[in-house]
């Protein structure tokens, strides 16, 4: 499928609902998350992602073009690759690159420009709370060898949390680096630089001027980078991240507060790392509801294994085996601060 077929589809989402009245809808266009809305310290509903006005919309080439991946699921390989290649066992296999020869989030036409099935779907007194959506990625698929059997696995507890599973077994030795690309803004409108966060990290990577990691490591003490204590995003002279910072051992944990909206998220994963995004604007946009967002409107936590990992043979490894199950799970928890 390519990317001209897409205006011929019409996409299909699933709702998923809990007994708080917690909502989530998952778009078939992409495994997306289109809406999230969760209880805030008014006793009303925050839709606290960005998503477009209509879901026809995350079709259009317009949208399609500013490669924003808003909710999106993202794949073969989250971030960026270098050198426009990697090679297995001795065969080099030629990735979809731009000008300066990076690949970004699977190519061209990656996992968010794809039409996912619903594979399953379980139910609770009639309501949705679990669905499965599942893709089948070709060998050599924007460059990438083996044929991949993906499930993207989405489950909204009664104890409000929401876990993203990305599960895929390949047919051969390829690299797969799947991850969720949400927009975060807790407060459903205007920015996140009053958010608190913090990032249970110790190190982030050194990038290039093209944000292609250096292989090197930094410590993030006495940087920007360090969220280590629950802080406001905007102090330190806040400037933007689109950098990927480094989990301790066994603390995979990111925490961010709306004290407007009273709503507090906390992101674990089993991945060892998380890329932390925050765009200037996204003025572009038409957003659901007529959703007004000013300078930096949302945040993004990529939870992954580290961009460009299959040219840096010292960073955990993406290789997958041929048979060998990959698996990523994020569990977003929301509760209401006190």
């Amino acid at each position: 499928m390519n990317v001209e077929n897409l205006k011929t589809i019409v996409p299909s989402s699933v709702k998923l609902i809990n007994k708080n009245g917690m909502e989530v809808i998952i778009s078939s266009v992409g495994a997306t998350v289109i809406s999230l809305k969760v209880p805030n310290k008014f006793n009303e509903l925050t839709n606290v992602v960005l998503g477009l006005e209509k879901e026809e919309e995350y079709l259009s080439e317009e949208y399609l073009e500013k490669r924003v991946y808003l909710g999106s699921t993202v794949g073969r390989y989250a971030g960026r690759i270098s050198n426009k290649s990697f090679s297995i066992n001795g065969e080099r296999f030629l990735l979809h690159h731009d000008e300066n020869n990076v690949h970004l989030h699977g190519g061209k036409i990656g996992f968010d420009k794809k039409i996912w099935k619903v594979k399953e779907i379980e139910k609770n007194n009639k309501h949705p709370y679990k669905v499965t959506f599942s893709y089948n990625s070709k060998h050599l698929e924007e460059g990438y060898p083996g044929n991949v059997k993906i499930n993207a696995i989405f489950h909204l507890t009664d104890d409000n949390d929401l876990h993203i599973v990305y599960t895929a077994v390949s047919d051969k030795h390829t690299h797969i680096n799947i991850t969720n690309h949400n927009y975060y803004n807790l407060n459903g409108e205007n920015s996140i630089l009053n958010h608190k966060l913090q990032l249970e990290c110790n190190k982030y990577l050194e990038v290039d001027d093209n944000l292609i990691p250096t292989g090197e490591t930094l410590f993030v003490d006495n940087t920007k980078f360090d969220y280590n204590k629950l802080k406001k995003i905007n102090e330190n002279g806040f400037s933007g991240l689109d950098d990927t910072f480094i989990f301790k051992k066994d603390s995979q944990k990111v925490t961010l507060i709306s004290e407007f909206t009273g709503i507090k998220m906390a992101v674990a994963t089993n991945q060892p790392a998380v890329v932390v995004y925050t765009p200037l604007n996204l003025n572009f946009l038409s957003f659901s509801k007529n959703a007004k967002y000013l300078e930096y409107p949302a945040i993004c936590f990529e939870a992954q294994k580290y961009p460009d990992s299959p040219n840096n043979p010292n960073f955990p490894s993406t290789l997958v085996k041929p048979n060998e199950e990959y698996r990523n799970e994020t569990i977003l928890s929301f509760s209401i601060i006190k």
